[in-house]
């Protein structure tokens, strides 16, 4: 067995891609999967964007994905499945239809527009060229978390946001594995202070290992939002090497959301619009309920995990008047 890099990639089955523009202040992200792999999804969020995801609700017949996108740049940035339609469909790659091909490409996309960002682009957006760009990048091993692809432009109430991704091994041996594209509306640390409400579930100091806060006051738990009527988003992903029906991945992107709503404060709000994708690149049997059961718990923690990650691992972007970062305040006083 390969040794975990705490990735997503530490599924077997699947790689990961990035496209970056920092001047842009956006990019986009695509995790493709080496065959269809089994998935669904679930939008919790009261302003989502996504493309094609509707055919991920359990009663829909198509059953597989080719691959998934997480974007920034809001509706825009939509286009960026396109563009890995393309390099999925040049190597020939896609739901059969009759003679031809459709690669199925799900997508959720995040607020970035307001980020001080160079977004006069002219007549066409840059993201389906983003979404090629990031499928020809992807990669099986080890890959940028932080500031970079859908992670780029992404913020928080309190600090800059970004990419993150963590994982797990179950005691039956099944792999699974999140990440996260963090742009909230609120924060994933308490009060003013370095701490992540994610703590509890932090592995080998993987976001700083300064856990909880010895006590936690009423300012620590008072709402903090980036701006009023400002949309924002934090999308994701939940992988696992055991065989899953539909409707299991369903239930493991519901816990996914559970890990989002531990790690955020506040989520799922009217302007956010959070959306988990689940999937399955079926390696390994999944045996019996307990299993599943397990499963379902380590969505939650993973998810939580890569979220706390992303701002963790996010650095301010180099245009006017950036978001400070997590690492810029307090990366210093870290043990």
């Amino acid at each position: 067995m390969t040794e975990l890099l705490n990735l997503l990639t530490d599924i077997q089955g699947l790689s990961v891609g990035h496209a970056t523009d920092l001047q842009l202040g956006s990019g986009a992200t695509v995790i493709v999967f080496d065959k269809p792999a089994v998935a669904s999804g679930t939008v919790l969020g009261g302003a989502p964007g996504g493309r094609d995801t509707a055919l991920l609700d359990p009663s829909m017949t198509v059953g597989a994905v080719d691959a998934f996108v997480l974007s920034g740049g809001s509706a825009f940035g939509l286009d960026a499945a396109g563009g890995v339609q393309a390099g999925l469909r040049e190597i020939g790659r896609g739901l059969e239809v009759g003679t031809t091909r459709v690669p199925i490409v799900p997508q959720a996309i995040l607020m970035d527009l307001l980020n001080g960002g160079d977004k006069d682009w002219g007549i066409h957006s840059p993201y389906r060229d983003m979404g090629y760009q990031a499928f020809k990048a992807a990669v099986k091993g080890a890959f940028g978390l932080g500031t970079i692809g859908a992670g780029t432009g992404a913020t928080t109430a309190t600090f800059k946001g970004g990419l993150g991704s963590a994982s797990a091994v179950s005691t039956a041996g099944h792999r699974i594995a999140a990440l996260a594209a963090v742009n909230a509306l609120g924060s994933a640390t308490l009060g003013d202070g370095p701490h992540f409400w994610a703590a509890p579930f932090e592995l080998n100091a993987e976001y700083g290992g300064l856990g909880l806060p010895q006590a936690i006051v009423p300012s620590d738990t008072t709402m903090r939002l980036k701006g009023v009527n400002v949309t924002a988003t934090t999308i994701g992903i939940i992988v696992t090497d055991a065989v899953l029906t539909k409707t299991e991945a369903h239930r493991l992107s519901i816990m996914g959301h559970d890990g989002l709503a531990r790690a955020l404060l506040p989520a799922h709000l009217p302007f956010d619009g959070d959306a988990v994708f689940a999937a399955s690149t079926g390696i390994r049997p999944l045996g019996d309920m307990p299993a599943f059961l397990e499963l379902c718990h380590l969505a939650t923690t993973v998810m939580a995990r890569a979220i706390a990650r992303g701002v963790y691992e996010a650095t301010a972007l180099p245009v006017s008047d950036p978001q400070p970062a997590w690492r810029d305040r307090f990366l210093r006083r870290v043990p």
